[in-house]
């Protein structure tokens, strides 16, 4: 068997269409953080478990440690400048941006976004340079419209029919 390069890493795992989300989650001091993430998945029904893959180097990877709970907003698809904006590494990424705090986590909920779930963690797993947060889901929205879609290093949308 040969070794996969990151190149080879990231062209296969590009070819699977993924939805995208921001993740929230307010730190000890009130401070919402976030970030863009295609590494989303559902995971159980009996208890509702969802799962989110988070770089253990980044700031939010950090502040979900350390507040046990986080939202998923799942963004429709005219919010590519929402998910670019949270997947950078800009200082600030809720400046002038419309959202509000989770009724059940407080944990931002972006607004426009296609469907949010606020969950607390009930697990953290190893895997490789990132972590698998496993959140039980304590409250959801769904709303109208499209999902943004991410494919082939590129924003992608859904045909219908």
């Amino acid at each position: 068997m040969g070794d996969i390069g990151k190149a080879d890493f990231r062209n296969v795992m590009g070819s699977f269409a993924a939805g995208v989300t921001v993740v929230t989650t307010v730190t000890d001091a009130g401070v919402p953080v976030g970030l863009t993430a295609t590494a989303f998945s559902s995971l159980s029904f009996e208890p509702p478990l969802c799962l989110v893959c988070i770089d253990s180097r980044s700031a939010s990877h950090a502040a979900i440690l350390a507040s046990r709970k986080f939202a998923v907003n799942m963004l429709a698809s005219q919010q590519v400048e929402l998910s670019n904006r949270f997947a950078s590494r800009s200082e600030d990424k809720f400046e002038g941006l419309a959202h509000a705090p989770g009724e059940a986590t407080g944990c931002p909920i972006l607004e426009g976004v296609l469907a949010s779930m606020e969950c607390v963690v009930s697990d953290v797993l190893a895997g490789g340079d990132h972590s698998i947060f496993v959140g039980e889901l304590r409250r959801v929205a769904v709303h109208v419209g499209s999902p943004l879609v991410y494919f082939r290093g590129g924003y992608r949308e859904l045909a219908d029919g």
